[in-house]
């Protein structure tokens, strides 16, 4: 009970002393059925969002939407969002009615505000993240509200199904707004992540016969607080959105991200009356993910921004030396190269299990690593050596799990 009441102080905490803030709001909330801006669930949400901002906080806003509205506005039937190609021209039309629509509703309380649109390519390389950055912060001390969505003209990450490939989930991470408001949260740095959809939080189904149960019988209730996501939460959310492209799942890896970045995440029911506001007044509202730990700067670039190009396979002594000794990865401890990669590449740093336990940024080429491995083996030489090059830095390397 004691663990419960310091949690619950921690989250009331947080939220009230949250000064710059990411909100993302999905298609479920901003496209009604008929394929239109749907100004009666958004309008509140933007009046909430101006005085958050008279409030003196600084508010980052991440919309879905544009390919909703692009097909309702070219009268399309939803079965045509099939064809990738389709559902890019829908965004293209759709993105202009929406920040349209955003421009009308913020002008009503002075606010101005900036359409930033992003690709993959704005996370995947570190000068571009950084003016990203920079970019965003200009607009905050204008007075600016930064109205945050990809690309998805010329990017195909978020429209097309995730997937994760042998380098771990980087696509996954950028497709779809709840991983994009993620990266755009730990790019600032923002201090709390707010992510609102059409449900009330993460939902456990509890025992049913109960009279508050649902229609099928499982009595439905939300988890309130959550330090830790473990695989029995993955579980529970699993499925899609109604509508979009996200769902739970979705956004449980976003709060991951968030949680291991330092910062606050509220999944709650943007439908619910004033939620935005009673959100950072510290009610209890929604499922709170609390911060795990706090990763900064370009660290924090390699472990969740940046596009993993190289998967590097690591010998025991290699392990030990990078999660016990703080130590560089030098190429003898290298046994395998599985997928290639350039200088200052993002690699994944992987045991001989196949577990990835790091990542970080290559000093060289993977066939120049391919190189000295292979002279390795021909001396039949075995562990470290002074003569070995580093692959890479242990300033640039950020572990994954603990040690």
């Amino acid at each position: 009970m004691q663990t419960e009441q310091k949690m619950e102080a921690e989250r009331q905490k947080l939220l009230r002393a949250a000064r710059r803030v990411v909100i993302k709001v999905g298609t479920a909330i901003v496209t009604g059925a008929d394929g239109k801006f749907c100004v009666e669930a958004v309008e509140p949400i933007a009046r909430s969002i101006i005085e958050l901002i008279e409030g003196g906080r600084q508010v980052v806003l991440v919309s879905s939407g544009a390919v909703g509205l692009g097909r309702g506005w070219l009268g399309l039937h939803p079965s045509r969002l099939d064809d990738l190609v389709t559902r890019q021209a829908c965004a293209a039309v759709g993105q202009s009615l929406l920040m349209d629509a955003y421009k009308s509703l913020f002008a009503a309380g002075g606010i101005k505000v900036a359409q930033v649109l992003l690709t993959e390519d704005d996370f995947r390389n570190w000068g571009r993240y950084s003016n990203l950055r920079h970019t965003i912060e200009k607009l905050l001390g204008f007075g600016v509200l930064p109205i945050v969505n990809e690309n998805d003209t010329v990017s195909t990450a978020e429209l097309e199904s995730p997937s994760t490939g042998a380098t771990g989930s980087r696509a996954a991470a950028f497709s779809d707004n709840d991983g994009l408001a993620a990266l755009v949260m730990s790019g600032l740095e923002a201090d709390a992540l707010v992510l609102l959809t059409n449900v009330d939080g993460l939902i456990r189904e509890q025992t049913p016969g109960r009279a508050d149960s649902s229609a099928d019988g499982a009595l439905s209730e939300v988890i309130p607080l959550i330090h830790e996501i473990t695989p029995e939460l993955k579980a529970l959310a699993r499925g899609r959105s109604a509508g979009g492209r996200g769902g739970m799942s979705t956004k449980l890896d976003a709060a991951e991200i968030a949680m291991n970045c330092g910062s606050i995440t509220v999944i709650a029911n943007g439908q619910a009356p004033n939620v935005l506001g009673r959100i950072f007044a510290g009610e209890a509202i929604g499922t709170a993910f609390l911060p795990s730990k706090r990763v900064r700067g370009k660290r924090r670039w390699i472990a969740y921004a940046a596009d993993v190009r190289g998967r590097v396979v690591v010998d025991a002594g290699a392990h030990r030396a990078i999660t016990r000794g703080k130590a560089s990865l030098l190429a003898s401890g290298i046994v395998r190269i599985e997928s290639h990669f350039a200088p200052m590449d993002v690699v994944s740093i992987v045991d001989s299990g196949g577990r990835e336990f790091a990542r970080g940024i290559a000093n060289f080429a993977s066939d120049e690593a391919e190189r000295f491995s292979a002279k390795k083996a021909a001396r039949g030489a075995a562990g470290g050596s002074a003569s070995a090059p580093v692959l890479v830095t242990r300033d640039n390397i950020v572990l994954l799990e603990k040690a």
